[in-house]
């Protein structure tokens, strides 16, 4: 039998709420608001934000002397219109911004509430005190040196506009495959960015006063990451040898080494100054800042490297030689930051505390790094203002959500905004996860979180469920998650915890934290599943706990962890009692496509035929526990058609399974409203299927 169950999000809050025994709904524990984008204007004390509120989404600003938030934005809807790519204009005095969701792939703006209108991704501006100002279509905003024009992408290609006036957009450069890294000379004179081409990409230089372009030593290679010299005379990039795919998710441990080349803007001639070893690190690892070459005081290259196995950070001169190691030791750099001295980085990592991130401070020329933030908290995204005066970043735990903050000089940090915490926040409520090692399957040790019910009687054995994130290229953390899908799925496991569930987050292989190694592990994903080994053994560690009852232990996630939800059900029905699977992958030779567009089955019989024996689709005869199936039909990270034909192979399999699909939504809901569907959902089903169903439907 199969069922048909669209649960809306007043029946699913309305249970959670009443149900006894309860401390806090699932709306309660969703209702801090989550902060993202922060940036520094490039003079005075100022810092910009985004905060997301229950989906209402606005720019908030703090600055000197006092740094009391304050919002600059007046929107009050929870229309799922992301707000994002903020810059400061030079003098300090406004902000540019973008509203809109991205189209891609030639699709077009995301509607998630299905608005007749449609939506549209657009640039605007707004000063403190004055209302925002519309200025074109379109993404990816640079803002001159000079403050008075903006040039910006819409449909791949550059176009430029004018800050104040009634001037019309107008294209700028009109050249042939994807515009994209917009970069403008230090005196405004030029415009860098990168052309990419398919099979090849070139950085091109166009010259405001002669309307010329140039394209930058071009080779047969993926050429990226420009940045310009402080003279404007030479570019900086990266360049990653040409390749084609063969078969997606094989270990990318090594790679024909990628090098850092420094081009002549004059005439275009370009030189390597430093390429990376063979063997390992010799593919490039990218870290989560505006450019991957930082070029700072001294002529020196600030870069990223997994030379030791670890994503570290070096620096080498612009005239060539050996690379310097900023950072060292068996942790990640995330996010990086050069600071307003040029002499210095600012950087995230889980040093000496691999289930967190923390701040850190780094010479440019090396040395040891100096730790800015430490303790039980998560510190990520630092932005320092132009007098580098105060450090503004990001900070969770494990009970205290995301939220801004700022630590100005040598003082303790505090809250930007505290008055946007929600009374009806239940941070007394939360409990703090547990690091946990297990043992996989075929013995590799996996970390995890576990979320333990406050209260637990002692012999009492209880309802269990595995979480595994999406990605794969991500991780749990031991608090509030830097990401804002994440900071969902920690509020979901919460919420669990409270009713009484016990939780493991999964930090699987193929994920980030841990290493090349960990990440780039063999037969992962479409290669082999060997993933599949860590649901299997957290699985089996659940059931060997006295806390648990093992004949309910349930498994939810979405995207990459959707289909580790669906594998585990399919493979493992006998010990997973029932799944929740938000838009998983099901069959690895559809999904392949979605981001491999030339891959063909046919054509590599051997490596399709392990690529679905890797797949929940190829399982389905011994899959026998309901599941709960829940997407949005406008995704584009996850073909949608993979949930209908999961749920037509269920069918004929005769296995029990739910629905909850949202029409126009995209892969990362945009709503506020459905994510609480969707997790009040989630739990109304396992509610029902383990703590008071048992194995129903088995």
């Amino acid at each position: 039998m199969h069922t048909h169950i669209r649960i809306r999000l007043f029946a699913a809050l309305a249970f959670a709420a009443a149900a006894a025994g309860a401390s806090f709904t699932l709306e309660q524990v969703l209702s801090a608001p989550f902060p993202s984008s922060p940036v520094a204007a490039p003079a005075g004390g100022k810092v910009a934000w985004v905060l997301n509120a229950r989906g209402v989404r606005n720019i908030w600003v703090a600055e000197t002397p006092d740094y009391r938030g304050r919002r600059v934005t007046e929107y009050a809807e929870d229309d799922g219109q992301e707000i994002g790519r903020l810059e400061w204009t030079p003098d300090g005095r406004a902000i540019v911004y973008v509203r809109g969701g991205d189209a891609g792939r030639g699709r077009e703006v995301p509607n998630p509430l299905s608005s007749p209108q449609g939506a549209e991704q657009a640039i605007w501006i707004v000063a403190p005190g004055e209302k925002p100002k519309r200025l074109a279509e379109g993404h990816s905003p640079a803002i001159s040196p000079k403050g008075e024009r903006m040039v910006y992408l819409t449909r791949n290609q550059v176009w430029s506009v004018a800050l104040a006036g009634a001037e019309k957009p107008a294209p700028l450069i009109q050249a042939r495959g994807n515009c994209e890294s917009l970069r403008w000379s230090p005196d405004g004179s030029k415009l860098a960015f990168v052309n990419s081409r398919g099979t090849h990409s070139f950085i091109g230089v166009y010259d405001l006063a002669s309307k010329s372009l140039r394209y930058l030593d071009p080779g047969v290679d993926r050429d990226g990451s420009p940045v310009w010299s402080p003279d404007g005379a030479r570019i900086a990039f990266v360049r990653i040898p040409a390749a084609r795919e063969i078969f997606a998710f094989a270990p990318r441990r090594s790679a024909q080494p990628w090098s850092i080349r420094v081009a002549s803007v004059a005439d275009g001639r370009g030189r390597e100054i430093w390429r990376a070893q063979e063997g390992r690190g010799s593919a490039f690892r990218p870290v989560v800042a505006d450019n991957q070459l930082l070029w700072g005081a001294g002529d020196r290259l600030a870069f990223p490297w997994e030379r030791e196995g670890w994503t570290q950070l070096y620096s080498v001169s612009v005239e060539g030689g050996a690379a310097t190691a900023l950072t060292a030791g068996e942790f990640e750099v995330e996010d990086v930051l050069l600071a307003p001295d040029r002499r210095h980085l600012l950087l995230s990592s889980n040093q000496d505390d691999i289930d967190r991130r923390h701040i850190w401070r780094a010479p440019l020329t090396g040395g040891k790094p100096v730790p800015v933030t430490k303790g039980s908290g998560i510190e990520w995204a630092p932005v320092m203002t132009a007098d580098g005066q105060a450090l503004a970043f990001l900070c969770s735990d494990a009970r205290r959500p995301p939220r801004a903050a700022i630590q100005v000089g040598a003082s303790a940090p505090r809250d930007l905004a505290p008055e946007t915490i929600p009374a009806e926040f239940p941070e007394g409520a939360l409990v703090a996860p547990e690091p946990v090692v297990i043992s996989a399957a075929d013995g590799m040790r996996i970390h995890c979180q576990l979320f333990l019910p406050p209260g637990a009687r002692p012999g009492a054995r209880r309802p269990a469920v595995l979480f595994f994130h999406g990605g794969s290229r991500r991780q749990m953390l031991l608090g509030w998650h830097y990401r804002y899908y994440y900071r969902n799925a920690y509020a979901m496991n919460q919420f669990l915890a409270s009713r009484g569930y016990v939780v493991l987050a999964v930090n699987y292989r193929s994920g980030i934290g841990y290493g090349l190694e960990f990440r780039e592990a063999i037969n992962y994903g479409a290669r082999g599943a060997s993933e599949f080994n860590d649901v299997l053994g957290a699985g089996l560690y659940l059931r060997s706990r006295p806390d648990v009852d093992p004949a309910r232990i349930g498994l939810w996630g979405g995207s990459y962890g959707g289909y580790l939800t669906a594998l585990g059900l399919a493979r493992a029905s006998d010990l997973f009692a029932a799944g929740v699977d938000l838009h998983g992958v099901h069959d690895w030779n559809v999904v392949i496509r979605n981001f491999a567009p030339s891959y063909d089955p046919e054509a590599q019989r051997d490596a399709a035929r392990v690529a679905f024996e890797s797949s929940p689709m190829a399982h389905i005869k011994t899959w026998r526990s309901p599941v709960l199936l829940v997407h949005g039909d406008d995704d584009r990270n996850v073909p949608f058609s993979e949930t209908v034909a999961l749920a037509e192979a269920l069918r004929r399999q005769g296995v029990e399974f739910e629905q909850l699909i949202f029409p126009d939504e995209v892969h990362d809901f945009l709503t506020h409203r459905h994510w609480l569907e969707a997790l009040g959902a989630a739990f109304d089903f396992l509610e029902r299927r383990l703590a008071r169903g048992g194995q129903a439907g088995r």
